[in-house]
């Protein structure tokens, strides 16, 4: 059994990011629980990024606040971000995730133990000693994934990480996303794929122009959406 969720829930109230006279946030209001995964779907441009990097806390809100299991300016020891284009540490792919080990605290007498496990939970144990940066782009998205999971997260971030995969790794890297989730993980999204909503998310948070227009159950956005907005994007039709 997992220890209970520290970093949840985790409310934003009426939070704003603003860059300039750019408005990338606009008022945000919303609660993530516990729970299956959320998606964070909309149109390029939306804010999605900019939501999880807030999220993570590697941004500040210009306006409103944040407060993660009810704590505000929380540290992010329990939480991982795992952006769409990854950089690989020039170093193996076993030594990329003993880093990030080492990084989370886990003496050294125990790294080696749980760097093969967490390899084998990825698919990538029999890559083990092969360069990082020789791993293809799917490869390197399982491999990010357990340098996240070593983190030992109750909340991890993902920004669109299967945009520029195919099929197969498409499917892989979503195979340990639901893995994730099923142990007790909180699983926050980006995605632009209405099929990856459908096999994956509990909840769906739909953004235009930086503002949340729906955030509901999977089915309900999907069968029955309360939008125009959210209507065109399920159509396919383009959301600017």
């Amino acid at each position: 059994m997992r220890a209970p969720v520290n970093d949840l829930p985790l409310v934003f109230d009426r939070v704003s990011l603003r860059s300039g006279a750019t408005t990338i946030l606009d008022s945000v209001s919303a609660v993530i629980e516990p729970g299956a995964p959320t998606l964070v779907v909309g149109p390029n441009g939306a804010g999605k990024s900019s939501l999880l990097r807030l999220c993570m806390g590697l941004a500040a809100p210009t306006g409103g606040r944040i407060t993660w299991g009810g704590r505000e300016d929380a540290k992010p020891t329990r939480r991982a971000l795992v952006f769409q284009r990854p950089v690989m540490l020039r170093r193996t792919v076993a030594a990329n995730v003993a880093y990030s080990l080492a990084q989370a605290g886990v003496v050294r007498n125990d790294r080696a133990a749980r760097v093969s496990r967490l390899l084998e939970q990825v698919g990538l144990a029999d890559l083990a000693t092969r360069p990082a940066r020789r791993l293809s782009g799917g490869e390197q998205q399982r491999l990010a994934l357990a340098r996240a999971l070593a983190r030992d997260p109750d909340l991890l971030l993902l920004d669109e990480p299967t945009a520029s995969l195919d099929p197969a790794a498409t499917r892989s890297v979503e195979d340990i996303v639901r893995a994730a989730a099923e142990s007790g993980i909180k699983v926050v999204m980006a995605s632009h794929d209405l099929g990856q909503v459908r096999r994956l998310a509990g909840k769906v948070m739909f953004l235009v122009r930086g503002a949340v227009r729906e955030h509901v159950a999977a089915e309900a956005f999907l069968n029955a959406p309360s939008t125009p907005e959210a209507a065109a994007f399920v159509r396919g039709d383009l959301v600017v």
